[in-house]
């Protein structure tokens, strides 16, 4: 649900999200060190917070990646539809994170 509305959002807005590109990466770089920080601070309230995170910046990346496709910044489709699985799957695994944590198993 969460690809099929922002890819319809970008479609029928015909807005450009490249500007988006560096913020995400930047969003990125933080997440990767928010996760190693995780790895040895073993908080859980962390863990949420950064799959939430998680899910909003691969959100913002499904708009940006379909951006580009649209308006001719990726020519490779083959590239693109790996980038846009890897985004279904990172917002796939931390949503899955987010509803374990909610459990008490």
């Amino acid at each position: 649900m969460v690809f099929l509305g922002l890819s319809a959002y970008a479609i029928t807005s015909k807005k450009d999200f490249s500007f988006m590109g560096g913020f995400l990466v930047a969003g990125v770089i933080a997440l990767l060190v928010a996760m190693v920080a995780n790895i040895f601070l073993q908080i859980p309230a962390l863990s949420l917070a950064i799959s939430t995170i998680a899910v909003l910046i691969f959100s913002a990346f499904i708009l940006y990646d379909t951006s580009n496709i649209i308006n001719g910044g990726e020519t490779n489709y083959i590239r693109a539809t790996v980038s846009l699985y890897l985004n279904i799957f990172n917002i796939f695994v931390h949503m899955l994170s987010i509803l374990g944590f909610m459990n008490d198993d």
